[in-house]
């Protein structure tokens, strides 16, 4: 069975954009016509493809194939990059009728922290070479992964270090993690010493539910379940801000609070008490010029900031 590139573009078009309407506009057609190429595309294959909502995401079914259109446009954009051609987002159509070529998407799963230390100067590297327009998902180191099993990302960086279905998985290094609070906080809380009583009602901070840092970090330092009051803080300098303020105590990757700890803002719980993260690089195992200078990218970048 072929399925028809139109319907399969204006299927990636709604995922990638989030809804029939944006999809629309960036393959300039009307709402209604991406509505009829999905209707056909699913009526074909007998399967419900997208879930309706805010924002549209792909069914279990629909998943293979999104996984799918997104490997077709990397290696369309491979054979078409001689010609001057993005082949993207209906990019062929355009640039034959004299417009600019649409960069081609990317979609890239990164963990809060990576994204706020090393990962942006590997896409800028990528984008000297390549006309890219990257769609970061950030989500949880421990999390990452799935979103590849789901076909919404082709590459992640994670934790999990056993690849994926159809996909490479190469270590990048480990991010060293240090448990710290204000002094104020460390007077008020652990004034006799940081002990398992004291840990057990000391608040600490949380980025979201998936954040497992805090609790690795007590385990490691108690051997004990321990479950301290939480706030949840999804931003990585807003965590920084939180400790500052007295408001938890939280694990901050190393590099981002050095100045920090120099000047005593901030206080380690437990000196020298650290927590490495080993990350990994994982992609779809695809030979595309674009994914092998993504992966060097990311590899080189790493290297300048992760321990090995």
């Amino acid at each position: 069975m072929q399925i028809d590139s139109r319907q399969l573009t204006a299927f990636a078009a709604v995922l990638r954009e989030g809804s029939f309407d944006a999809a629309a506009r960036a393959l300039h057609l009307t709402p209604s016509a991406v509505s009829q190429r999905i209707k056909g595309l699913e009526e074909r294959l007998g399967r419900v493809l997208i879930q309706r909502g805010s924002p549209c995401i792909a069914t279990p079914a629909g998943q293979s194939l999104q996984r799918h259109a997104q490997q077709l446009q990397l290696l369309e954009a491979q054979a078409l990059q001689p010609f001057g051609l993005v082949g993207a987002s209906g990019a062929v159509g355009a640039a034959r009728g004299g417009a600019a070529p649409s960069p081609l998407p990317l979609a890239i799963a990164v963990n809060a922290d990576s994204l706020a230390t090393w990962f942006v100067p590997a896409l800028a590297a990528l984008r000297q070479k390549h006309d890219v327009a990257c769609e970061l998902h950030v989500e949880d180191q421990d999390h990452s992964s799935e979103l590849l099993r789901q076909g919404r990302v082709m590459a992640a960086v994670t934790a999990e270090p056993r690849p994926v279905q159809g996909c490479v998985s190469q270590a990048l290094g480990a991010m060293p993690y240090v448990a710290v609070a204000s002094p104020a906080f460390m007077a008020r809380h652990f004034a006799a010493g940081v002990s398992d009583a004291a840990l057990a009602l000391a608040p600490c901070n949380v980025f979201n539910g998936k954040d497992a840092l805090q609790t690795r970090f007590l385990r490691q330092l108690t051997r004990k379940r321990l479950a301290p009051p939480q706030h949840q803080i999804p931003s990585t300098h807003g965590f920084i801000h939180a400790a500052l303020h007295g408001l938890g105590w939280g694990m901050n990757p190393l590099a981002l609070v050095e100045g920090l700890l120099a000047s005593g803002e901030l206080v380690e719980l437990v000196p020298a008490a650290r927590l490495e993260v080993a990350l990994h690089w994982q992609h779809w195992h695809l030979d595309s010029e674009v994914m092998r200078d993504l992966t060097a990218a990311v590899r080189f970048a790493a290297g300048g900031m992760l321990a090995r």
